[in-house]
């Protein structure tokens, strides 16, 4: 790998304090922007870890500024720091409000406007603000289990927020012994994707003073029974709402615990009253409904829904329902029903456009990510940012006065803030930036030209793939190339900006890279994504390798690696064994290499049980039945639990699935690959990566392994990702180059 001609100044903290007014100091520790002076026009992987993080804005409740965080990272220091910037709807009055050591997180206005409340060291605390100058901080919380999240009621005198209890995993500790370690638990859910569960998560209301704690707090769910909310691993308070009247909320919650739990993605949402307590139930069975959100009236809430119980990745479908609350102890729900029913991609980030139109976002066929908008009496939504903009448009945070107000990435800078301008007829004209957080480092840069292109398939249809060239790209030259083979199995190739698998940074080291949107993504229809399903070697297999020879054919084109995470680093480990001669090299990234002893490891059973043969009927000793009946039904009982997907069952998917994992092909191996895994990978344990590294070592095929002890299904710590990368560079140089 080449040597980077990069030079780091020093910290912005230093180098913008004459510029950036602000009575707050910078305390011992700080993390801000970093002054990078690039002599040679490249990125690398130091720039790209030098890179600001922008997320989670905030409209002030005059609409006047916009808040917003943005975390910088310290290789040295080995950690990332986030602090909280201000600025106009129109992009000026930037200022940087907070220079602390520690991290902020969930930054949000009181509803008066005149202070702003934030996460710090697992606690709430409150800052007085005044025109672009924050006060001094005061901790309002002592919650000895922490805060993750928060949010405050619309009068602005109810907080509630997420904590934890703990959960039925024992300890040494529980019983005196506290410097034994051990996990001990009768129950399939003690693990998530990266963490063992000794607590779970639970959310808790409480008046909105100076002084939170957990004796003036009481448990949102009121019941002692060991159900989370919001729901693992990825649920946060998106899936809590407070409705306009400050005395009810809407949540999403799965009310199972153990193999119940372990089998069904039956989350429901219901409606609580703060007053009275009660609890009323709004939807009724099914898959997912999560992301609550009422509307500005109150008379409203619209969520997100999955028809099918124990399928992670069925069709995410805009629901509304009508709410009356004359009688505030006992809600009445009525008008279930879907918009947009004939829309067939996946509907997220709602938002509310006063109380009778909704702004969503969704992955369309042009493979980038667009905001709709739908009347709740429209049959149709309308798309408000066209296809040829090549950018992923998420959901604005924001309406106002002609324009929405959003964020947006492509494949050549990450997340900034835009404003979306509206015509007469509702859609965009055009789009101006708000924020320009790297623009000082981008502007050294020449930016990668990227292409979409359509390849014909083995079954005579036509896939999307994205096609990015290294700057300056001349035909007339050789390079080598990259495919990327994506995780999921179902995801997406869009318009994302990546800080792992950065297209970008691969591109301006030389490479050409190809992202095909082969079957199973989401972009396509619900039929194309669920091609992949029970079928992980089949089409979508043959769509990788179709991608790959019809870039390999340019005469631009030498040599070819293959890389993948996840079901990509499945779909590396099997195409191994059946390329042929396509590619020259493989990276595999927490990639699945034993299917039976994955399904023997793993605790969200719904997945393996669905694609790996489908969940037809789960039944348990008590008769309590989940999921629809879609196909064969009551063989291979065990643990109470009727399955079709497991390693032993006759199910024709789940023999064909089963017969044909990855390490069912190493007689074929002979190409080098590099086995990279995260030691607390819970998802994928990092034993995958172990054996395939050990199989192709006795194959005589060069290989690598690199385990990373402490990273878990992603490496987040800024020494192991700055480690990740040269290794990865150094692997496909070595082999492509």
């Amino acid at each position: 790998m080449k040597t980077h001609k990069l030079l780091i100044a020093c910290l912005a903290a230093a180098a913008l304090s004459g510029c950036m007014k602000n009575n707050q100091t910078n305390e011992s520790g700080y993390i801000g922007p970093q002054s990078v002076k690039i002599t040679d026009g490249v990125m690398t992987p130091e720039v790209l870890l030098s890179l600001g993080r922008l997320g989670d804005p905030q409209i002030s409740p005059d609409g006047t500024k916009i808040l917003f965080g943005v975390s910088y990272q310290s290789v040295a220091d080995n950690r990332s720091c986030r602090n909280l910037f201000l600025c106009n709807p129109d992009g000026t009055g930037h200022v940087q409000l907070t220079r602390y050591a520690k991290s902020v997180s969930c930054a949000r206005w009181t509803p008066d406007g005149n202070f702003i409340c934030f996460v710090q060291e697992g606690q709430i605390w409150k800052a007085p603000i005044s025109g672009n100058k924050l006060g001094k901080k005061v901790k309002i919380s002592n919650i000895p289990t922490g805060v993750s999240e928060f949010a405050l009621s619309p009068d602005g005198t109810q907080i509630m927020y997420i904590s934890s209890i703990r959960s039925a995993v024992e300890t040494p500790a529980d019983t005196g012994l506290d410097k034994a370690q051990a996990y001990a638990t009768e129950d399939l859910m003690y693990r998530h994707w990266d963490h063992w569960v000794t607590e779970i998560p639970r959310t808790f209301v409480a008046a909105f003073s100076d002084d939170i704690t957990p004796d003036k707090s009481y448990d949102l769910l009121c019941t002692d029974e060991l159900f989370e909310l919001p729901t693992e691993p990825f649920g946060g308070i998106e899936q809590l709402s407070w409705a306009p009247d400050s005395r009810h909320i809407a949540y999403s919650c799965r009310k199972l615990t153990g193999k119940r739990y372990a089998f069904s993605t039956d989350t429901e949402i219901y409606i609580h009253d703060i007053h009275s307590g009660n609890t009323v139930q709004v939807t009724m069975g099914g898959g997912y409904d999560t992301d609550p959100v009422w509307s500005p009236d109150g008379r409203h809430i619209a969520w997100i829904s999955m028809e099918r119980d124990g399928y992670e990745a069925d069709q995410q479908r805009l629901f509304v329902c009508d709410v009356d609350l004359s009688v505030p102890e006992e809600p009445v729900v009525s008008g279930i029903r879907r918009l947009a029913a004939d829309f067939d991609q996946d509907c997220a980030g709602i938002v509310w456009d006063g109380s009778d139109a909704i702004y969503f976002n969704a992955l369309v066929r042009e493979a980038v990510q667009s905001i709709f908008r739908i009347g709740l009496d429209d049959a149709e939504p309308l798309r408000v940012t066209p296809g040829d903009w090549w950018y992923d448009f998420n959901s604005p945070f924001a309406v106002q006065d002609g324009r929405l107000l959003a964020s947006y990435s492509s494949l050549n800078f990450p997340n900034e803030l835009v404003a979306v301008e509206l015509g007469a007829d509702g859609t965009a004209t055009g789009f101006g930036r708000i924020t320009h957080e790297n623009d000082a480092i981008f502007s050294q840069l020449t930016d990668p030209v990227s292409e979409s292109w359509q390849i014909p398939t083995v079954d005579g249809k036509s896939m999307q793939a994205w096609v990015t060239f290294p700057p300056h790209f001349d035909p007339a030259k050789t390079y080598p190339a990259i495919t990327i083979v994506l995780g999921g199995p179902q995801g997406s190739n869009s318009q994302d900006w990546s800080y792992r698998w950065c297209y970008r940074l691969m591109a301006e080291q030389g490479y050409i890279v190809i992202r095909p949107n082969r079957r199973g993504t989401t972009a396509f229809g619900q039929e194309w994504k669920e091609e992949i399903s029970g079928d992980y070697i089949g089409l979508n297999m043959q769509d990788y390798l179709a991608a790959a020879k019809t870039l390999k054919a340019k005469p631009y084109v030498g040599k070819m690696a293959c890389c993948g995470a996840s079901y990509g680093g499945y779909s590396s480990y099997y195409l191994m064994g059946i390329h042929g001669d396509v590619f020259d090299c493989f990276v595999a990234h927490a990639g699945i290499f034993d299917e039976a002893e994955l399904w023997f490891t793993t605790e969200e059973m719904w997945f393996p049980n669905f694609d790996n043969g489908g969940l037809q009927i789960a039944e348990f000793a008590d008769d309590l039945t989940m999921g629809k009946n879609i196909g064969k039904t009551g063989e291979n009982a065990w643990g109470g639990i009727a399955q079709a997907g497991a390693p032993y069952s006759s199910a024709p998917k789940a023999v064909r699935h089963y017969t044909h994992s990855p390490k069912d092909a190493i007689q074929n191996w002979h190409t080098p690959i590099l086995c990279i895994h995260g030691g607390m990978d819970f998802r994928i344990p990092y034993t995958q990566g172990m054996a395939a590294f050990n199989a192709a070592q006795m194959m005589g095929v060069p290989s690598k392994l690199v385990v990373f002890p402490e990273e878990t299904h992603w490496v987040l710590q800024p020494q192991n990702a700055l480690y990740w990368h040269r290794t990865y560079f150094d692997w496909l140089d070595r082999w492509c180059k």
